[in-house]
């Protein structure tokens, strides 16, 4: 994938790194070691190691995640985590964590672990640097692990293909936001959600229906058994001329529905809801890829993993005669290897964050 690139970032040397990355802004404690080559003009990540210790059990009793509880878990596991790591013969070139957005708790967790591993690593390498990462930016930077070859110790590299102007589409349990980029290093936000992201309503909505958590995947795997026109949902904001969101009306609608209808067929409103839920991101991501002239539709967040979400964009962008590229599903939801590209891009951008835990950090 070939790129458009600013003019002030060209000149930049391609110098290889290899990056530890930590990862807990919310429920999952995360480590990954990668080497990146290939600066701005054709970035490439080689994963060394990937680790993940999930907190499902922790949180399911509680129906979601407690900050206080996650934090603990955190404090726990990455010792563990680190133990198992292998930094390998060559030093570390960088140690990067993420800063924000998430619960503060836990990226307090993260960010004091960082600066331990900083103090201990220091000691092979003086020249190591120590970095705030955006959990944004590393969901949207995850796109570039988005080639279909075996992982671990994957290489991910550009081909020759034009891939900008893009609009990329973030989605996750506390985000939804429409980008346009021109570059690697340039975007602008088009729109976002004005109340409750569309992997929270995923939540909330399963949570009326006696789904467990987390409710993403209990919904996508109910609807797969039900009729997604039985239930006429509403679909907030689908005929605005902006680029905005909005799903608190679609969650209380279907609070009203099953208050109303006791005996309702969960599949069938889980189906039903979700079609609601996934209509509004696909209008507008569609609309916005017209009217900008995307080559390329970018989809990544935890909702990138819902296999109706990334079939819709699929069907839309080769409609579009245009590129639809998503990460693999591993690379969806939270994990270090996506901290850890976004730690490249930011060292390359000279894109720096305070090591401070910033709960509502945006884009």
């Amino acid at each position: 994938m070939s790129v458009v690139l600013d003019t002030k970032y060209q000149m930049l040397n391609t110098f290889p790194m290899r990056i530890l990355s930590i990862e807990t802004s919310c429920d999952d404690t995360a480590l990954a070691l990668i080497d990146a080559s290939g600066g701005i003009r054709s970035p490439k990540f080689k994963i060394l190691e990937s680790i993940i210790s999930s907190q499902i059990d922790t949180h399911r009793p509680w129906g979601g995640v407690v900050p206080n509880l996650a934090k603990r878990e955190h404090i726990a596991n990455l010792p563990k985590i680190f133990k198992k790591m292998n930094t390998g013969k060559r030093n570390v070139d960088a140690v990067s964590v993420t800063v924000g957005p998430g619960l503060e708790p836990a990226l307090w967790a993260g960010i004091s672990f960082a600066k331990e591993i900083y103090d201990e690593l220091k000691k092979k390498n003086p020249k190591l640097k120590l970095m705030g990462v955006n959990h944004l930016e590393g969901h949207l930077y995850s796109f570039l692990l988005s080639q279909k070859t075996e992982f671990p110790n994957s290489k991910f590299q550009f081909s020759k293909q034009k891939l900008f102007p893009a609009v990329a589409l973030i989605v996750s349990g506390g985000h939804t936001i429409l980008l346009k980029m021109d570059s690697l290093t340039k975007w602008k936000k088009l729109g976002e959600t004005r109340d409750d992201a569309v992997g929270e309503s995923f939540d909330k909505v399963a949570k009326m229906l006696g789904f467990p958590y987390p409710g993403g995947p209990e919904i996508q795997r109910a609807a797969e058994k039900g009729d997604p026109k039985s239930i006429s949902f509403p679909r907030p904001m689908i005929g605005t001329k902006d680029y905005d969101f909005s799903y608190s009306g679609l969650k209380t609608s279907v609070l009203y529905y099953l208050r109303d209808h006791i005996r309702a067929k969960k599949t069938d409103v889980a189906a039903s809801f979700q079609e609601a839920a996934l209509d509004v991101l696909i209008r507008k991501t569609e609309r916005a890829a017209l009217e900008f002239n995307a080559k390329s539709i970018f989809l990544s967040g935890g909702v990138a993993a819902n296999k109706e979400l990334r079939k819709k964009l699929g069907i839309i962008s080769k409609k579009l005669d245009i590129n639809f590229i998503a990460p693999p599903q591993n690379f969806n939801t939270d994990n270090a290897v996506m901290i850890g590209v976004a730690t490249y891009m930011g060292i390359l951008k000279k894109k720096k964050y305070a090591l401070t835990a910033h709960g509502n950090l945006n884009i």
